[in-house]
């Protein structure tokens, strides 16, 4: 849902005619079927959806939206969700497995490519969902 803020925000895009919004979903989405993570992935496909209905309803206004869809990235939570495995040797594993890469995403690489979307050498581009999973989406 919107709050307030996030209505001043878009208000003051429309009236400066220009802005740029960037959201987060997921590779488990309407990307990638995953297991045991369907309201996850329900949810992060909404944001895709969001993000290209944003994109088209205010690209006449100036105004860019895009949204990030990232892998497996090895952050503080996906650490704390293999530990809360009964056998978190074997879950890493299970997550390294996965990667066609052999390995997961650092939060670093992520923010390289928001870095990049906030940019304006990103300014072309609109209503895309942007993935960054290291080809497990293939």
């Amino acid at each position: 849902s919107l709050h307030l803020n996030d209505i001043c925000i878009l208000l003051q895009m429309l009236t400066q005619k220009s802005g740029n919004i960037i959201n987060m979903s997921s590779v488990a989405s309407s990307i990638k079927g995953v297991v045991n993570r369907c309201v996850y992935s329900t949810s992060k496909a909404a944001v895709i959806g969001l993000t290209k209905s944003v994109a088209a309803d205010f690209i006449e206004k100036g105004i860019r939206c895009n949204c990030v869809c990232p892998g497996t990235v090895d952050t503080p939570s996906l650490q704390e969700r293999i530990q809360a495995r009964p056998n978190p040797e074997q879950a890493l594993k299970d997550f390294l497995a996965r990667q066609k890469t052999g390995r997961m995403a650092t939060a670093e690489e992520v923010a390289h490519l928001f870095v990049y979307l906030a940019s304006d050498e990103s300014a072309y581009v609109t209503g895309n969902e942007l993935i960054i999973d290291g080809g497990w989406s293939l």
